[in-house]
């Protein structure tokens, strides 16, 4: 995904970078800094931790991805991963043009857009989506010894850059090439 992406600053640390997503993310708007910190923290750790899996969603490729500012994209019903190949190759091309590729090796904004999606293929499923709710202890209720776990807007696409930096080997998490990649693709928008 390529939307919502905070600013592209390869001084930035990648917590940090997860911090300003959420800060961006609506519903989260004057919330405490630290709470978002604890939520960044705890996103990144679980998707970090989740197992690796191979994709068994369907895979499809398509070319209109920098029109839509989508890089890739996970569809539940049914089971899809669109891999947009345009935004594939302009990532690989602003890598090469940052000197990020030892970062991000040649290839690997394929495999880790794939690993990203298996991520959000694995948060739907029930026990993971619970044991995440649980990580990030986010309480939206409580009676007595009763509470009730809110999601969290935001941290399932923390988590899944989290496990596709795990799982790929990568330097920095896909986070900071969404992010610049998102101001590469925007910025002759906003010139015209």
């Amino acid at each position: 995904m390529v939307t919502g992406a905070p600013a592209a600053d390869a001084a930035v640390d990648d917590v940090d970078l997860a911090v300003r997503l959420l800060a961006r993310t609506p519903t989260h708007e004057g919330r405490d800094p630290g709470l978002l910190r604890h939520w960044a923290l705890a996103a990144d750790a679980f998707g970090a931790a989740l197992a690796a899996r191979p994709c068994r969603a369907r895979i499809v490729e398509r070319d209109d991805g920098l029109d839509r500012l989508l890089l890739a994209r996970y569809r539940s019903r049914p089971a899809t991963v669109e891999l947009y190949t345009d935004t594939i190759e302009r990532a690989e091309a602003l890598i090469d043009a940052r000197g990020w590729r030892s970062w991000y090796p040649a290839g690997s904004v394929r495999a880790a857009a794939l690993a990203h999606e298996a991520a959000h293929e694995a948060l739907h499923d029930a026990p993971v989506r619970a044991a995440f709710k649980e990580a990030l202890g986010h309480t939206v209720l409580r009676a007595g010894r009763f509470r009730v776990l809110g999601h969290v807007a935001g941290a399932e696409e923390i988590a899944a850059h989290a496990h596709a930096r795990t799982v790929c080997g990568l330097g920095r998490s896909p986070l900071l090439l969404t992010a610049a990649l998102a101001a590469a693709v925007t910025a002759p928008r906003r010139e015209n």
